[in-house]
C-alpha cells in the first residue's frame, strides 16, 4: 500500500527549484510537492511560492469535489498559510512573459483516495492531523488534505466536554479506522490506541499522591482523570469544579471492579497540562481491543468488523 501523509504531518524539505529547468524536471518526474499557500485570490485560486517562480492552483484543482460542487469554497480559503500538496502540471507565461507553474492538488488527492484511503479497513492504524474542532468531535486529515470525523466519544475512555480538552488544531495524532460507510466515508477512533485499564493503571500504586484533572462532579462523587484512558472516583469535596487541576491520593486500585478510589488533596484552576499521548499501539491492524481486565466481571471491548 502506498504511503500518503496528512498535509504538514512531517516537515517537507523545500524543493530545489532555483531555475525553470528544475521546475520542468520535477514536473516531468511527477513528484508530489508540498508548500505553504500564501494567497487565495478573488477567483479562489491558491498561490504558492516555488522559489524561482509563482505556482498557481486553479480553483477547480484546489480540492477534490470543488469541480463537482460537493466541496465548498471555504475548503480553499481555509488553506491560506497552511501546507498544501500538489503536482506541477504545466509551465505557462503571464502577460509580462514571466513564467509561472500550474499546479493540481486535486490530482494528488484523487491518487491518495484511490491508492490508499479506498483500501483502508476497520482496525487499520493510521497517521492523522487535527484540522478543526467541533463540539461533537474533530476532523482529521488522514492523507493529502482528505478529512475524516473522529467523534468525541471515540477520543478517549475518560470523558471530555469538548475535543479541545484533548487536542489542538494542527496536532499530529494516530488513529484507528472505526468504520467505513456505504458512501466510503471513514469514521475514526482514538481511544483503542491509548491502552487498556491494566496498562494505564500499572503506572500508579496505592498510597501515591498524583496529578489529575477534574472531569465531572456528581452528587455521589467526583471523577478525576489520571490518564486519557483512566479515571477514578474521588469522595465529594466542596467547591470543586469540572476542568480544574487536582492532586489526588490513591486509596486503592480494584482491577476486578475496574475502579480506582481517590481522595482529592487539592483542586485549583490552571492551564490544561497537555502531554504527548502514550500510544500502546502505533501501527498495523487491530481486530479487536478489550479495555477491561480479564478479572473484571464487565467486558468493555471494541470489535473492528467490516459492514
Amino acid at each position: 500500500m502506498a504511503t500518503f501523509l496528512p498535509e504538514g504531518y512531517a516537515p517537507q524539505p523545500s524543493p530545489s527549484l532555483k531555475t525553470p529547468l528544475a521546475v520542468q524536471e520535477v514536473m516531468q518526474a511527477g513528484k508530489v510537492l508540498e508548500a505553504r499557500a500564501l494567497v487565495c485570490d478573488g477567483e479562489h485560486n491558491l498561490i504558492v511560492d516555488l522559489g524561482c517562480m509563482k505556482g498557481l492552483i486553479p480553483r477547480e484543482e484546489c480540492a477534490l469535489g470543488i469541480r463537482e460542487g460537493s466541496t465548498r469554497d471555504i475548503a480553499i480559503i481555509s488553506k491560506v498559510n497552511k501546507p498544501v500538496c500538489f503536482r506541477i502540471t504545466a509551465i505557462k507565461s503571464d502577460e509580462r512573459f514571466r513564467p509561472y507553474a500550474l499546479l493540481s492538488r486535486r490530482a494528488v488527492q484523487e491518487e491518495c483516495q484511490e491508492a490508499y484511503i479506498s483500501r483502508l479497513r476497520p482496525g487499520d492504524v493510521i497517521k492523522g492531523k487535527i484540522t478543526h474542532l467541533e463540539p461533537f468531535g474533530c476532523f482529521v486529515d488522514i492523507g493529502c488534505g482528505l478529512v475524516s470525523l473522529l467523534p468525541i466519544d471515540a477520543i478517549s475512555v475518560s470523558r471530555i466536554s469538548h475535543p479541545r480538552d484533548r487536542f489542538t488544531v494542527g496536532q499530529n495524532i494516530l488513529a484507528v479506522v472505526r468504520s467505513i460507510g456505504e458512501d466510503g466515508k471513514i469514521c475514526l477512533s482514538h481511544k483503542e490506541l491509548l491502552g487498556t485499564w491494566e496498562e494505564n493503571a500499572s503506572a500508579f500504586s496505592s498510597g501515591e499522591t498524583v496529578a489529575g484533572i477534574i472531569r465531572s462532579v456528581e452528587n455521589y462523587g467526583i471523577f478525576v482523570e489520571l490518564t486519557p484512558n483512566l479515571a477514578g472516583l474521588a469522595e465529594v469535596k466542596e467547591e470543586v469544579r469540572a476542568g480544574q487541576q487536582a492532586s489526588v491520593y490513591i486509596k486503592s486500585l480494584l482491577p476486578e471492579k475496574m475502579k480506582i478510589k481517590l481522595i482529592i488533596v487539592d483542586a485549583f484552576d490552571g492551564p490544561p497540562l497537555r502531554k504527548e499521548f502514550q500510544y500502546f499501539v502505533t501501527d498495523g491492524h487491530l481486530d479487536r481491543f478489550r479495555y477491561s481486565p480479564p478479572s473484571s466481571g464487565k467486558t468493555i471491548e471494541t470489535v473492528f468488523t467490516e459492514g
